[in-house]
């Protein structure tokens, strides 16, 4: 029962984007189409676990016995980029069409700052390994749920008539703030 509440927790109560505002930058830039939104929020979700589960590992096994917790964030940032880029070389050998699906949002993973903020979020909550891939994919279910709304609303504004200043970005930052404070209407839930 404790799993289903991080992950609910993760997902309505402290959205990634929403409530920690981590990953803002690619949440407004694919949230055109919602072919790209699910796309982009797979690739996240399948990022953030892997990334949290190997930076977890290497805090726990080789940082903090060696006493180098204070490299910690330069660690997760090569990690990450290392990460991306052997899934990058193994999916373009071993299954070229989930490479071509994927596209450019495998690369832009190492970029986005809700890997890295999940993996040090992990380490400062002190959770445990299973703890922590629970959190991963509950945060990456997060982003989502958040991008996959967030493009349905962006599609459907699309159809209809939106005054000419507000179009493009300035609707779409609109909309994510109304949409972070129906989230907040999550909190004390869980």
């Amino acid at each position: 029962m404790e799993y289903i509440l991080i992950i609910i927790s993760a997902v309505f109560i402290n959205n990634i984007v929403f409530a920690q505002f981590l990953g803002v930058c690619p949440f407004l830039g694919v949230s055109n189409k919602m072919s790209t939104a699910v796309g982009m929020g797979g690739a996240v979700l399948f990022v953030i676990t892997l990334a949290t589960i190997i930076t977890f590992l290497v805090q726990t096994y080789l940082l903090d016995p060696l006493g180098l917790g204070y490299l910690q964030t330069i660690a997760f940032i090569l990690l990450i980029a290392t990460l991306v880029q052997v899934i990058e070389v193994i999916l373009k050998k071993s299954s070229p069409s989930l490479y071509q699906a994927l596209g450019i949002f495998l690369p832009l993973m190492s970029t986005n700052c809700a890997v890295l903020g999940v993996a040090i979020l992990v380490i400062q909550n002190d959770l445990d390994l299973l703890r922590a891939a629970t959190l991963a994919i509950g945060t990456g279910l997060s982003f989502l749920f958040a991008l996959v709304v967030f493009t349905g609303i962006r599609e459907q504004m699309d159809l209809v008539g939106v005054p000419k200043g507000m179009k493009g970005v300035p609707i779409a930052l609109v909309t994510a703030g109304i949409l972070a404070l129906a989230f907040m209407g999550f909190s004390g839930l869980v």
